[in-house]
């Protein structure tokens, strides 16, 4: 059995005083292998620096008379000791297809989010499995998407498709 750790996570406002940040508990819990929980998150540090990487297409969707939701979540993706990474949903008429709602993960380095994956929708595991030092993911359950060195990729092969022959419906 796992051994439980114990997380302090710590949050200096420009008072000095220092709180309790309940998803320190969630980033320190999201082991590999696991599920990726998309929820809002009013007020937290996550909602805060998702809003700064997707502010732009809520402004859209609200523009456009449609009030977005944000999910946000997070988990370890590195099997170092890199930080979490950001997983972030919009949700509204907008953004939002027949294939569902999609998903953009980000990565940190230093100051800097990078976004290392986009557009994909249905649920979210984080895999045992790694490469390049970064744990797969898998969407639908089988959908296999591995660490390239800068971004995730899909590993299901496309289909072959000939153009050249037309089928008559």
């Amino acid at each position: 059995m796992p051994k439980k750790l114990k997380v302090f996570c710590f949050f200096f406002s420009k008072k000095k005083t220092c709180f309790l940040l309940p998803f320190c508990l969630v980033l320190a819990a999201a082991a590999p292998s696991g599920v990726v929980t998309l929820t809002t998150q009013p007020g937290s540090a996550l909602e805060a620096t998702a809003l700064k990487l997707v502010g732009a297409d809520l402004k859209q969707s609200s523009s456009a008379g449609d009030p977005p939701v944000m999910l946000v979540g997070s988990a370890r993706l590195s099997t170092g000791h890199a930080p979490a990474a950001l997983f972030v949903q919009v949700q509204s008429a907008s953004f939002c297809g027949s294939a569902g709602c999609s998903t953009s993960v980000y990565i940190r380095h230093g100051a800097t989010w990078t976004k290392v994956m986009d557009s994909i929708s249905g649920p979210i595991k984080v895999s045992r499995a790694s490469h390049r030092g970064m744990h797969d993911l898998l969407l639908h359950g089988k959908d296999r998407w591995v660490w390239t060195g800068s971004a995730y990729a899909d590993t299901l092969p496309t289909p072959d498709v000939d153009l050249r022959h037309s089928t008559k419906g």
